[in-house]
């Protein structure tokens, strides 16, 4: 680390606490030439996230967004918050460990309802009629059709 008042790039850690909020390590540093101290910081890097959108559009990745949507589809359902928090922080894990620059819309909509499906089957099909844009009482029938399966090969095992 460069000495801000000599410019010697020889310098020795002699404290190092994290920030309160955790996301930062503060250095308090000593230069070997010149004797005097400084402070450093530390930090992680976030890699900007993009998502492409159906339209071709990108924005960034924002989990409230998310978040959002996830408690529309819960509302009125008996879904407590700590469970829509877990699966918020769950695919923004999923999203950030692919380690790629973009993602698809849809990719994170399938998370969403693949979470959702695990939690409530209603909450499920709210988001799913949204998402998947259902055009008509077959197309919704037939996603039922799909959990109401599900279901019962859940309750045989």
């Amino acid at each position: 680390m460069k000495c801000i008042f000599c410019g010697s790039t020889e310098s020795k850690v002699i404290d190092s606490r994290s920030t309160e909020d955790g996301a930062r390590i503060r250095r308090r540093r000593e230069c070997v030439s010149c004797g005097k101290r400084f402070t450093t910081y530390e930090y992680i890097e976030a890699t900007p996230l993009l998502v492409v959108k159906s339209g071709g559009n990108r924005e960034s990745f924002d989990p409230a967004k998310i978040k959002k949507g996830i408690i529309k589809a819960c509302e009125k359902r008996p879904v407590p918050m700590y469970k829509i928090d877990e699966l918020v922080e769950d695919i923004q894990k999923q999203v950030f460990n692919t380690l790629e620059q973009e993602i698809t819309s849809k990719r994170i909509g399938e998370l969403v309802m693949t979470g959702l499906k695990k939690i409530d089957d209603v909450a499920y099909i709210r988001f799913a009629s949204v998402y998947r844009q259902f055009k008509d009482t077959e197309t919704f029938i037939k996603e039922l059709e799909k959990i109401i399966s599900e279901n019962n090969k859940h309750q045989e095992k």
